[in-house]
């Protein structure tokens, strides 16, 4: 089976580099490419959030893991599979976020909190919706935790 995707837009920031923290205060730009009309995004802002899926387009390929590894490369925290870990060295390379929306003006949506760096190529865009949220608290090793302490700051 062959799968087909075809960025829906590419973002616009100041992080023009790959790195692991301070991504809490990053203003994007998701820029629609010219397939798509500003009635694509409107309603939009009726939304405090939305999910961004996007394709981690300067990730090695040759990185790519698919057993486990210590996050971050942390001996301390223990080995988790590729499947366990949000991490760009994914098998298909695919990125997804919650950010807070801003604004929205012709074919642009302004986001705030999107971790992936200029240029990068939007597949989707879906708004947060309370009732798609988990029903039950959210359990996480601690570890997880200290590995974000200053990933949205």
């Amino acid at each position: 089976m062959k799968i087909d995707i075809i960025p829906i837009g590419y973002v616009k920031n100041s992080r023009k580099e790959v790195s692991d923290d301070f991504w809490g205060e990053v203003v994007s730009e998701i820029e629609l490419t010219d397939k798509f009309s500003e009635d694509s995004l409107k309603g939009i802002t009726e939304f405090s959030h939305a999910e961004i899926v996007f394709y981690f387009h300067k990730a090695d390929e040759s990185k790519v893991i698919t057993g486990a590894r210590h996050p971050r490369g942390n001996p301390n925290w223990p080995e988790c599979g590729v499947f366990a870990q949000h991490v760009k060295d994914r098998p298909n390379h695919i990125g997804l976020t919650i950010v807070k929306i801003i604004d929205c003006y012709g074919r642009v949506l302004k986001v705030q909190g999107l971790d992936a760096i200029d240029g990068t190529p939007i597949l989707d865009i879906k708004p947060i919706v309370r009732e798609f949220l988990p029903r039950e608290e959210i359990d996480q090793p601690k570890w997880v935790s200290e590995l974000m302490k200053d990933y949205w700051k």
